[in-house]
């Protein structure tokens, strides 16, 4: 299977960073994810890739692992000392259904793309960040993922771990499904605690929504941005790729993360607990 087998290079010509047009589409991205930490790539994948990655999905699937449990925004633990109002403590019922990056080969769709030579240094340029600052996610239970979804399950309010996430639309739901973000809610240097509250409150003015289409790639800072999905609606589950992508070279998830996420860790996140590039609190 070749790149040309999944994505539409005609469209977006990843292949050829030298062209015009891949130049365009640089800055085409970086325009929208400097007004709001948020673009996406409108049938990226083609047809035809869409229906290998549904595939490869369909056989993944049944090894996800289905957690359910109460978390808040930040994935930690309770903090009796702060007020009962605060972000901290404010807990909501989350489903994770998520298939761990080492059930997908390098041989599969999947993998494929994330570890075409030139992947990385395109998404690293749509984001405007330096090479020293650009790394692969060196986990290896979530560097490549599939995030299911089933009937009645989506995710609540809550931050992402890496600063970049791209995400490519699968397979979507009958219905629900609804991406909703508020972008640049808080910053490496300023959680922002009153502005979480209001959005948990019910607070809707800066909420975004997207609903993507199965073959959409999107890019997303959602490290400082608040987000969920809506509940899943039908018999047919929702198929989202997550590729992950840091700014600290090593960058792993965290042992407590890892475990409500995926259900296991390995010896690899115990060695890089900790290194992280700012100190916000997931």
């Amino acid at each position: 299977m070749e790149l040309h087998d999944l994505v539409d290079l005609g469209r977006y010509p990843i292949d050829r960073p030298d062209a015009p047009a891949y130049a365009r589409l640089i800055s085409d991205l970086r325009r929208e994810l400097d007004e709001d930490g948020c673009a996406v790539l409108p049938g990226f994948v083609h047809e035809q890739g869409v229906t290998a990655l549904i595939q490869e999905a369909d056989v993944v699937a049944p090894k996800a692992h289905r957690s359910f449990n109460r978390t808040n925004a930040y994935f930690s633990k309770d903090n009796p000392t702060l007020s009962p109002s605060h972000p901290i403590r404010q807990f909501y019922d989350r489903s994770n259904v998520f298939v761990p990056a080492d059930n997908f080969p390098k041989s599969g769709p999947l993998r494929r793309i994330y570890e075409y030579p030139g992947f990385m240094p395109f998404i690293r340029e749509a984001l405007d960040e330096p090479e020293e600052r650009f790394h692969r996610y060196d986990d290896p239970l979530a560097d490549v993922i599939i995030n299911v979804v089933e009937e009645g399950q989506g995710f609540p309010w809550h931050f992402d771990t890496n600063n970049y996430t791209v995400t490519l639309a699968i397979q979507n739901g009958e219905s629900g499904g609804e991406f909703e973000y508020v972008p640049r809610l808080r910053s490496a240097t300023d959680e922002n605690f009153s502005g979480v509250a209001s959005v948990l409150d019910g607070n809707m003015s800066l909420v975004r929504q997207l609903v993507l289409q199965p073959g959409d790639l999107q890019i997303f800072k959602g490290r400082y941005a608040l987000h969920r999905v809506a509940p899943v609606q039908g018999a047919r589950k929702r198929y989202v790729g997550i590729f992950s992508f840091v700014e600290t070279e090593g960058m792993c998830g965290g042992v407590e993360r890892t475990k409500q996420l995926y259900g296991r860790v390995l010896p690899h996140h115990y060695e890089r607990e900790g290194l992280r590039s700012d100190q916000l609190l997931d």
